[in-house]
């Protein structure tokens, strides 16, 4: 079953994992974008006053670690998710609220003490639930910080597009109301809701399903928990249920609190009280098998008893078998050959014509002694002595010579000068009589002899005929099965490339090394000249990354009042002066409205369009700068090219996937 994630990248990656242990196809196509913030001037501050730490999601928990070197300090965590990313970044007090956010304030009701000290949630620029103001009647002061932004995507992922567009797709996974709602929007802008009829959508929560009404999918469920794990016991329990009998979530439908591990907003009120549910929810049939001590000691018991049914059988076995058994045959077997199919046809045309060739001399050695026979019982008719009247040949003689002279497929010769005719022709003798029987007896023996080999031949053509059918269906079968392997490799190849071009480009835009990210492409890359240009190129960003596109926007007003007082001084000494001041403190305007063509409007330019996400343009704006501004701009322009050659290379590698995948459908 293949599955749609729409997670952020890491979250996503995790997701891909746990769905490839359960048999499942992750497809990874990623609707937002994280960017770790800076944190503000107080957060050092509101750390060391607060008491505890909430935290929404997991991406709060890698800010906050990426934030801060503090540990100490108690976490309270939405979900176990959540939780577990905490421990694993080194936080030592750690409690989870197993649930959403109103888990998570209960949570902080039951375990905290207002008059301990203020609070402080980590989370994203965009929040589902304002702690603040639902603690507030409980006395709780909570300080709110954003460490990262989950920027949403313009356009639909390059995998999503092509798997839907395919119709390669059986399920879509969404756990948050604000992604639920991009994908409807984004899956419209593209045009390919009506390709989403054989999906099936499972959301965290009845808030999270509620966007998806307004597109055409097969099914749509709610997980019965707002958790990870109730989501994949949803995907697992498709097979078992139906999908087309799952009823589609009305848009009325209740709506519960926000879902865990999400900063996203949701439609509905947090401290409304949810709606009471139209039916109990669906129970979990987790499928666990029997576990490794289970399958080991089930294997145990398996053997014990194939081995106690051999021993019983043993006196029954052939004595080769049970020479083997017993270690006196041949200690290697020789491996059985493989089935040559033009040999087997070839083998049995030769039987076939073998076979017409022995019968063919069969008979011909017949006809031989047969044609002896004859000339014998001739010689004696012609020596017998004749009465007076008597000088001619017999008739009978001299009519079955001619018979045998043609069925040897000679012409008939005329007889010598007879005298003529007596009267009346000689009665043969007994012996004559006796013989001629004989002889047709034996021809009629050899007429049944030739229509049966004719029909033994027939037979055997047929039975050639079929066997000539059997090889070529063979074949076809072996072609259609080699086939569909191939297909199933390019498939898995294609899913594989998906998944590292995502991680590419993730790595790119933090500015974080990729190198064993890299290195997982060479294997996939090998034939392919594309892939191989691709991987190329980012070899020689994988060790230390690039400058991330944040990076570069907060090094460009530095780099922009360096160019400008570099182009404003000559070479005169009080020019130079001037220059050297202005680096230290200029005024220069900024926006995409700054009218003229100098140095000031280009950089101001530039800027703007660095702001709007645009770094090629800003690459191109600056390198139209007048050359005496080259020292101040020669290395962010480095460093952003490298930016865009990453970039363009982790795209290629993610669209030649893309192709891969539609060609293995």
């Amino acid at each position: 079953m293949r599955v749609l994630i729409t997670r952020p990248e890491r979250e996503a990656t995790t997701l891909a994992t746990a769905l490839a242990e359960r048999g499942h196809v992750p497809v990874i196509a990623p609707l937002f974008r994280l960017d770790i913030l800076h944190p503000s001037a107080d957060f050092a501050a509101d750390l060391a006053a607060c008491q505890a730490i909430l935290l929404s999601s997991a991406n709060g928990a890698r800010a906050l670690a990426e934030a801060s070197e503090q540990r100490g300090k108690p976490i309270l965590a939405v979900g176990d998710t959540t939780a577990a990313t905490a421990e694993g970044l080194g936080f030592v007090s750690v409690a989870s609220a197993a649930g959403d956010g109103l888990a998570l304030a209960e949570l902080v009701r039951t375990r905290l003490d207002p008059k301990a000290g203020p609070l402080l949630h980590v989370s994203g620029v965009a929040i589902a639930l304002d702690f603040a103001t639902a603690l507030a009647p409980d006395g709780f002061d909570v300080r709110r910080v954003a460490l990262y932004d989950a920027r949403e995507e313009t356009a639909l992922p390059d995998s999503a597009r092509a798997a839907i567009a395919a119709r390669a797709l059986d399920a879509a996974m969404f756990f948050s109301p604000r992604a639920s709602e991009l994908f409807a929007r984004l899956v419209q802008e593209a045009g390919l809701a009506a390709c989403l009829s054989n999906v099936t959508a499972i959301a965290i929560s009845p808030a999270a399903l509620q966007p998806l009404s307004v597109l055409p999918f097969k099914a749509t469920v709610a997980a019965a928990r707002p958790t990870r794990q109730s989501v994949l016991d949803e995907i697992d329990r498709l097979p078992l249920d139906p999908i087309g009998d799952a009823p589609k979530a009305a848009p009325g439908a209740a709506v519960e609190g926000p879902s865990i591990m999400s900063d996203t907003p949701s439609s509905p009120e947090p401290t409304a009280p949810p709606a009471s549910p139209a039916a109990p929810p669906r129970p979990v049939q987790v499928r666990r098998g029997l576990g490794v001590v289970g399958a080991f000691f089930t294997g145990l018991v398996a053997s014990c008893l194939v081995l106690a049914g051999a021993l019983i059988s043993l006196p029954y076995w052939p004595a080769e078998i049970r020479a083997l058994w017993q270690g006196q045959g041949s200690a290697s077997m020789t491996p059985a050959p493989a089935l040559d199919l033009q040999q087997v046809r070839q083998d049995a045309a030769a039987v076939a014509n073998a076979s017409v060739e022995a019968a063919k001399r069969e008979i011909s050695v017949r006809l031989d002694d047969l044609e002896k026979r004859v000339r014998a019982a001739s010689a004696a008719a012609a020596e017998r002595p004749s009465g007076a009247a008597s000088a001619g040949p017999d008739p009978a003689i001299a009519e079955l010579r001619s018979k045998v002279e043609a069925l040897e497929g000679r012409a008939a010769t005329p007889g010598a000068a007879t005298p003529a005719p007596a009267p009346a022709p000689a009665t043969p003798s007994p012996e004559q009589e006796k013989e001629l029987a004989t002889l047709r007896l034996e021809l009629a023996t050899m007429r049944n002899t030739v229509q049966t080999i004719d029909q033994t031949v027939a037979v055997q053509r047929d039975q050639t005929k079929l066997l000539a059918e059997a090889v070529d269906k063979a074949r076809g079968e072996a072609s259609a099965r080699d086939a569909g392997e191939q297909k199933a490799m390019s498939a898995a190849r294609a899913s594989a490339l998906i998944g590292i071009a995502a991680r590419l480009s993730a790595a790119v835009e933090s500015g974080l090394p990729f190198a064993t990210d890299l290195a997982l492409l060479t294997p996939l890359a090998q034939g392919d000249a594309k892939l191989t240009g691709s991987a190329t190129a980012l070899q020689a960003y994988a060790q230390n990354g690039v400058a991330s596109r944040a990076t570069l926007v907060a090094e460009f007003p530095a780099v922009a009042k360096a160019a400008l007082a570099d182009d404003l001084a000559d070479d005169s000494f009080g020019e130079r002066l001037l220059g050297k001041v202005r680096g230290l403190v200029s005024l220069r305007r900024v926006g995409n409205d700054v009218e003229g063509d100098g140095t000031e409007a280009r950089l101001a330019r530039a800027e703007a369009a660095l702001e709007a996400g645009d770094l090629a343009k800003a690459v191109a704006l600056v390198k139209t700068l007048p050359p005496q501004t080259a020292r101040a701009t020669a290395g962010w322009l480095s460093r952003a090219e490298a930016n865009l050659a990453a970039k363009q290379a982790a795209d290629q590698i993610s669209s030649q996937a893309v192709t891969l995948l539609g060609s293995a459908r």
